[in-house]
């Protein structure tokens, strides 16, 4: 729990505070890719986390994760500090460092999921995992405001700072009181697939290229983006070929042909697509349209992350006592595309609390799907395949919130300029785009009153179009999740265990 805390916590802080970061260090358009670096180094690592977990046991390998986490983050703190240089080139440094962070992510969030499958049977995972996602709320809940604080009163980089102490206490409490089997194989000596894990890393790094350059740094049909097409498609070609070969695959393809594996991976991916592409907008939303201050911007954010934790727990209870859990993830569809749906009529007329009514709508849809995909895809795999099975759900949905910001980001920014041709023209429109990205919305509540109307119209029009857009993906999700099929949970729980025992992935 203490972990989860520290991988959500950091989301919802550097999300409040970002505008301020891109006051500092330029570079609006750039935006995305600040979000995109750490789901992309999350995405890249998870299979591999996943797979050495199941092969070697999980509590070094969740140590090891929450370390390079937290060099991230003190990474992050500095960049286009004095200490690395001065600002020049802060951004891009940035971006860089919350790629490192995102691997430790990555091994944080897929061990936290495995961990729970190791210690308790499918039919009592439920309340478990509720219990997760209502933690996982409280994060998202005090991450705002604990980012807003931060952003009103201190320096940004305590943003990320201040994961350096939680990280501490976190690591404290797993090596000391933390117990967990050391899985090894039961064949002895394993290989790693680097070759699979390097593949697919080169042809996901590709895709997410493709989405945030494509129309945006250049053109479809330039050699740029026509040569990353042809890395991604050779790339992944050859992983699944690698995958059919090797003795430890780190995404098994066998399991693709289990039908819930697979419908529950297309729901992540347009769970993660729609929901991180879209909620990244939203404090923009919130502080450049709605002049809200960054603290007040977090606490706007409170009846989405409410929702979500009370239909959590709601749906864990009810999951374990039943063990019916279908009708769920159709429910939670249903309310993240009417939520969507409902964000995409804002505009510069909207006020925050009508906001906070849209944003519980789609609250209540992703407290429906968070944990109950993760249990759906963990009992339809057996014991030994509950890491790849735990990452390899984690994998899509990162994977669909990393096209999603990317391919979101593309279409905000092609939007906003488009908006600002048509306010200002093609010259004063540059301009007014050069000038915003080294902007705040103190520096906007500065700007002559014409371009400032003109330029918060825009962006407020812009982010609208972002969520017209996650519609599209949002209303798949309840009619994939209708042909989910309904397999008993599996009950029992499993025997203690201590670190010293060496036990068989298969002995759950």
């Amino acid at each position: 729990m203490l972990a989860m805390v520290l991988a959500m916590l950091d989301n919802m802080i550097v999300g409040t505070a970002m505008p301020r970061i891109v006051g500092e260090l330029g570079g609006l358009t750039h935006l995305s890719w600040v979000v995109t670096a750490y789901v992309l180094g999350t995405t890249v690592s998870t299979p591999i986390w996943g797979k050495i977990g199941d092969l070697y046991g999980r509590k070094t390998i969740f140590i090891i994760s929450i370390v390079i986490f937290m060099v991230g983050s003190a990474l992050c703190g500095m960049a286009g500090s004095s200490l690395l240089g001065g600002a020049d080139g802060g951004m891009a440094e940035l971006i860089a460092f919350r790629a490192i962070q995102g691997l430790g992510a990555g091994g944080l969030i897929v061990n936290v999921m495995a961990i729970i499958g190791d210690l308790v049977p499918p039919r009592e995972r439920g309340q478990y995992q509720g219990i997760m996602a209502g933690v996982m709320s409280l994060a998202m809940i005090a991450g705002p405001l604990v980012g807003g604080f931060i952003t009103d009163h201190l320096d940004w980089r305590w943003a990320f700072y201040v994961n350096l102490p939680i990280g501490a206490i976190a690591l404290a409490m797993i090596v000391t009181q933390l117990h967990l089997p050391k899985l090894r194989h039961a064949g002895g000596t394993v290989r790693i697939d680097w070759a699979g894990a390097g593949l697919l890393s080169v042809g996901i790094t590709a895709l997410v290229l493709i989405t945030t350059w494509g129309g945006n740094e250049y053109a479809w049909g330039s050699w740029q983006i026509l040569t990353l097409v042809a890395i991604a498609a050779v790339t992944l070609a050859l992983f699944v070929a690698v995958e059919r070969k090797v003795v430890e695959p780190i995404m098994p393809l066998q399991l693709f042909a289990n039908r819930n594996f697979t419908l529950i991976s297309i729901i992540g991916f347009l769970l993660g697509f729609a929901m991180f592409g879209a909620i990244n907008f939203l404090p923009l939303f919130q502080q450049m349209v709605q002049g809200s201050t960054a603290t007040n911007s977090g606490l706007l954010m409170l009846p989405m992350m409410g929702a979500a934790m009370v239909v959590s727990l709601f749906v864990g209870k009810a999951i374990t006592v039943t063990g019916k859990y279908k009708i769920y993830p159709v429910l939670g569809g249903i309310g993240m595309a009417v939520g969507m749906w409902l964000l995409s009529t804002m505009d510069v007329h909207t006020s925050s609390w009508v906001t906070g009514i849209y944003i519980a709508v789609l609250g209540l849809g992703m407290g429906f799907l968070m944990q109950t995909t993760m249990l759906i895809a963990q009992n339809s795999v057996e014991q030994k395949d509950l890491g790849v099975s735990s990452s390899a759900t984690t994998f899509f949905r990162s994977i669909g919130g990393s096209f999603g910001v990317s391919l979101f980001g593309a279409i905000f920014n092609n939007h906003l300029l488009s908006e600002l041709t048509s306010r200002f023209g093609e010259q004063a429109a540059e301009r007014v785009a050069k000038s915003g990205g080294r902007m705040d919305p103190s520096a906007v509540a500065q700007m002559p009153a014409q371009m400032r109307t003109g330029l918060v119209e825009s962006l407020a029009t812009s982010i609208s179009g972002v969520f017209w857009w996650a519609i599209l993906f949002a209303v798949v999700v309840p009619v994939l999740a209708a042909f989910v099929k309904e397999i008993p949970l599996r009950g029992g729980a499993p025997a203690p265990a201590e670190d010293e025992q060496a036990v068989s992935p298969a002995a759950g």
